[in-house]
């Protein structure tokens, strides 16, 4: 794992110092070993820095950049492929020889072998570019899910990229200014859907997706060699559900295996629920060695998920580490969060993943983390909840549901006498009405999934796009094979877990230079389930069907069986006593000011209407997040 920067600067302006700059403002991904390279032509220049975490390979012959025996060829790598011996032994069978036992030569022989099919082989966390030097060609690839990020800005003649936006800030020719229309995506999902980005000229290079770089016409070519949509549009497996569990048993223990790949002590985040359970009880049955696990918990009962964890890790053996996670903690933590996201990031389960890096990094350098069981086996509540409100919103015909929504906006939800007896009325109160415009489930879960109604938006920052194009929008790619629970678990797969849970577990984990690794994300598991038909996923009310039906012959059902709880944060408990605060300080009208962006009154509304036990926290978590953000970004 490491962090990745550089430049191409077609009015060849850009120098060492500048590319030093920009690398070394990511030493926390890589505090071991750090590399630059200008390629200075007489039409461009080409800028690459590396910094390094050794995680394969530890000697200097896995220094970056890297070049090609002839140097023809050179890449920079952040990321793992997993798979690598076993195509480093097809490349020598097929006359080519090594120099170093890294993935990151793999590649590049790989793709001078077999050229960009070369991907497909891949199994593995990636992004990487690769300069072609005879053909003045840049590629860069990002991997499947997006476990690895990429920013990238391009204006006036000059093309930026990073692993984090913060390598930008120390280019003198990176205008930031903000996008609006993403900072309004950010108040509704609390999350920047690539390819949008905080700033203009500014995009995220999606997943499965790959750029070329025309280094002589300055063409670019953005395009897909990989979408989790194309695996759901295939007709659905006719299978048993014993071949069905037999397969994906054999996925898992092949995907869990494969992330263990390392010269260093690896370790595992340990919840106690399904996914990161069913992670450490193939792991450690494999193994006389105590594999070390990690967890957070809370003072708060409800939000505690601690003796869930150590239950398991007692069961299975393993060498287990727990904190508990105070109001003091986030005090400590909260300070730091616009540094290590550095783009406006809402989700406040941040702050235990941080915490839980933290404590993971005193004993390992690599630990793996168990998400996407919930978008993949489909275990969330809200595929349920939009299923029900879809169904009962679709038994009255269109024109009666069109009738009531615009009696509704006739009525604004702040003259209904007893509006402010209920808890966020008004934002339920919109929401219905955008429920009732809903022509899916999609749709429906979209609705579910905003903090803030297109309406409500609009009254706080004024015009905004609402056609912006967004992944909730790929369901008109979702074919006749995909019922309601399929469309939902390929389009939440490309919304949230995306572009939050990832965004979440990379930062969180390489703030503190620890290799964070998704198991539950390998391509072939996805490919695999998304072609099972819904009833193996949701199978008679009961979530995640096949996951537990496997999860069960390695850790009993009276041990794992509990109410789903999800790795939430007490904030509406903590900003009503230590954290108050916060929203004094950083909510005000003064603030609000500088950057002119949406309307202070409103935020001093939602505050008074917070603090009477009326509204969520979670939209003033947003504004305090940007805030903060712009204090850190924008001087």
């Amino acid at each position: 794992m490491c962090g990745i920067a550089g430049f191409i600067d077609f009015k060849c302006q850009t120098n060492l110092t500048t590319l030093r700059n920009m690398t070394d403002a990511m030493t926390h991904r890589g505090p071991d070993d750090s590399g630059y390279e200008l390629f200075e032509k007489e039409q461009y220049v080409l800028g690459f820095g590396h910094r390094r975490l050794s995680i394969i390979d530890l000697s200097p012959l896995g220094h970056q950049p890297f070049h090609d025996d002839d140097n023809k060829w050179t890449i920079l790598f952040n990321g793992e492929v997993y798979n690598y011996n076993e195509l480093r032994n097809e490349l020598i069978a097929q006359g080519h020889s090594f120099r170093s036992h890294s993935d990151t030569e793999v590649i590049l022989k790989a793709f001078r072998h077999w050229g960009k099919k070369a991907i497909d082989r891949f199994i593995g966390m990636f992004v990487f570019f690769i300069y072609d030097n005879e053909n003045h060609k840049v590629y860069a690839y990002r991997d499947r899910s997006g476990v690895k990020p990429l920013y990238y800005y391009y204006k006036d003649d000059l093309f930026l990229f990073g692993s984090e936006l913060k390598a930008f800030h120390q280019h003198n020719r990176f205008n930031k200014t903000i996008n609006k229309e993403a900072f309004a995506l950010f108040l509704q999902y609390g999350y920047i859907p690539a390819p949008h980005c905080i700033f203009n000229d500014t995009f995220k290079l999606k997943p499965g997706h790959y750029l070329e770089i025309d280094l002589l016409s300055k063409k670019i070519v953005n395009d897909v060699y990989w979408d989790v949509l194309d695996a759901y549009n295939k007709p659905k497996l006719k299978i048993s559900e014993t071949e069905a569990l037999e397969e994906t048993e054999k996925l898992l223990k092949s995907a869990f295996e494969y992330r263990m790949v390392a010269d260093v002590p690896v370790g595992i985040f340990l919840s106690g629920g399904y996914d990161s359970s069913i992670v450490a009880a193939m792991l450690q049955k494999e193994r006389s060695q105590k594999l070390k696990t990690f967890t957070i918990g809370f003072n708060e009962k409800d939000f505690n998920e601690a003796p869930h964890a150590k239950n398991v890790a007692d069961y299975l053996g393993t060498d287990h580490t727990e904190y508990i996670c105070s109001p003091k903690d986030a005090l400590e933590i909260i300070p730091k969060l616009p540094f290590i996201f550095d783009e406006p990031f809402g989700d406040s389960s941040a702050i235990p993943t941080i915490l839980v890096s933290q404590l993971a990094r005193q004993q390992v350098t690599v630990s793996l983390s168990a998400d996407a069981g919930d978008e993949v086996f489909g275990g969330y509540n809200k595929y349920a909840e939009a299923i029900r409100l879809h169904k009962m919103f679709t038994k009255f015909p269109d024109l009666v549901n069109k009738t009531i929504g615009k009696m509704m906006d006739l009525i604004p939800a702040k003259t209904i006498p007893f509006h402010g007896r209920f808890y966020n009325f008004e934002t339920r109160y919109e929401k219905m009405k955008s429920l009732l415009k809903a022509e899916n489930t999609v749709k429906t879960m979209q609705c579910i999934s905003q903090h803030l109604t297109n309406k409500e938006l609009e009254l706080f920052i004024g015009q905004f796009n609402q056609s912006l194009p967004l992944h909730f929008d790929d369901y008109n790619q979702l074919n006749k094979y995909n019922d309601d629970i399929n469309q939902m678990l390929a389009i939440d797969y490309k919304t949230y877990m995306d572009n939050d849970i990832l965004v979440k577990v990379d930062r969180a984990t390489m703030s503190v230079s620890l290799e964070g690794r998704e198991p539950l994300l390998d391509h072939r598991i996805i490919e695999f389930v998304a072609q099972l038909p819904s009833e193996f996923k949701i199978k008679d009310g009961n979530k995640k069907y096949l996951l537990k039906q496997i999860t069960h012959k390695y850790l009993p059902k009276q041990l794992m069986d509990r109410p789903k709880m999800g790795f939430g944060v007490p904030l509406i408990h903590w900003f009503k006593k230590e954290l108050k605060g916060y929203f004094n300080t950083y909510l005000t009208k003064e603030r609000a000011d500088r950057h002119q962006l949406y309307d202070p009154a409103i935020t001093q509304e939602w505050i008074k209407s917070y603090e009477n036990n009326n509204n969520s926290v979670t939209r003033l978590w947003f504004l305090l997040m940007f805030e903060m953000w712009y204090d850190e970004w924008m001087k």
